[in-house]
């Protein structure tokens, strides 16, 4: 069983642990002993019952730890029985853990790391190691979120959309450390989807397979950033984009449209075109307005100026970017790449150098500044 498969039974372990009594917080501990344990004795002796067998020993270290605190000695007496090894309920409690996970309680990134370490099984140094902060830190975010959330009913209905935010916010974290977030964040959507019937589900899981099947192309050989429309496309993974493109369908035939699956029409047509130029821009405008209409957000507004510009011309995408606020992220980037368009290479050459002043990655602020040089050298 690989590392990812022992971790896809994180949640139902979990689950039933909570079901049986425990503490969220001190069934959570326990689980991840279990799963340690696991990756040490699996090798050579692999269970017949691997769901029942993390069962048993997350269920025993619960009760060793419960034992040993004076504060949880009424738990003890009422579960001095220990249970015959193995799961004790059919139940599933997945969705009730996503739920509890993505709690409104709980801050964007308290959620993020909960999510990781109670469904998805990562260990603490993994996710910190994943986010860049040290163990520490995360182990106190972890520890602080596991308190909030063992004062909330675990049967409590939660809500769909506050987890698929969490989810996409893992997404687009990407690569860093020994984890790979995308590639997480996507098999924890397949679970929810499985678990759940939900056009918005399945709309954000084509979405991360669409971006996902472009991954490969984003970088050059020297690392540097590849925009979308100078991406080699033989390097898209078309098997991706198919089953992308498949769910998403799926989803829409439902006609409960949500910005998840508008944002993976726009990906869908960007996969569909097999060159840069030839991009269906007028339908993806389309489709910014539903998801304007939908989020009212003004990042969307501002990405709707590119398509507009490239559906209408550089004058149209300008004077749809006149409207927004312009010390929204990435504006100036925008707006450079509308006057270069344009023909006014002076001015987006400054805007370029002002975007990649404020560019929140090196890579990108590496990429800007090259469009900078460039234009700088061709006045």
């Amino acid at each position: 069983m690989t590392p990812e498969e022992l971790r896809s039974l994180t949640p139902g372990v979990l689950g039933i642990l909570v079901r049986r009594g425990a503490d969220f917080a001190a069934a959570e501990d326990a689980v991840q002993d279990a799963l340690v344990e696991a990756l040490r004795v699996w090798p050579d002796d692999p269970p017949r019952d691997p769901k029942g067998w993390l069962v048993t020993v997350a269920w025993r270290r619960f009760l060793d730890a419960a034992r040993s605190e004076a504060a949880r000695r009424r738990r003890e007496e009422s579960a001095e029985e220990e249970p015959p090894p193995g799961p004790a309920t059919s139940v599933d409690d997945t969705l009730q853990l996503y739920f509890l996970c993505a709690h409104p309680s709980l801050t964007p990134a308290s959620a993020v790391a909960l999510t990781l370490r109670a469904v998805g099984g990562l260990t603490t140094r993994q996710i910190a190691e994943a986010y860049l902060v040290p163990e520490a830190t995360m182990a106190q975010r972890i520890s602080r979120a596991k308190r909030t959330v063992s004062r909330v009913r675990f049967d409590q209905p939660g809500d769909v959309a506050t987890v698929l935010r969490v989810l996409y916010l893992v997404f687009n974290e990407g690569y860093t450390g020994d984890v790979d977030l995308a590639a997480e964040a996507i098999r924890l959507t397949r679970q929810l989807a499985a678990t759940i019937d939900h056009p918005e589900v399945y709309g954000l899981l084509a979405l991360m397979l669409l971006h996902h099947a472009r991954r490969a192309a984003r970088t050059g050989d020297d690392g540097g950033l590849v925009p979308l429309a100078e991406q080699d496309r033989t390097r898209w993974d078309t098997a991706l984009i198919a089953e992308g493109v498949l769910i998403l369908q799926a989803a829409l035939a439902r006609d409960r449209l949500g910005e998840f699956q508008a944002q993976a029409a726009i990906a869908a047509l960007h996969a569909d075109a097999p060159h840069a130029g030839e991009t269906d821009w007028v339908q993806i405008v389309e489709w910014y307005d539903e998801l304007a209409r939908l989020t009212d957000s003004p990042v969307v507004r501002l990405n709707r100026a590119v398509a507009v510009g490239e559906a209408d011309g550089a004058r149209a995408g300008l004077a749809a970017l006149s409207d927004l606020d312009q010390t929204l992220p990435r504006y100036a980037a925008v707006a450079a790449y509308l006057h270069e368009r344009d023909g006014d290479g002076k001015r987006a050459a400054r805007l370029y150098a002002e975007a990649a002043a404020q560019a929140p990655n090196l890579a990108e602020r590496d990429h800007l500044t090259r469009q900078a040089a460039r234009l700088h050298r061709q006045l």
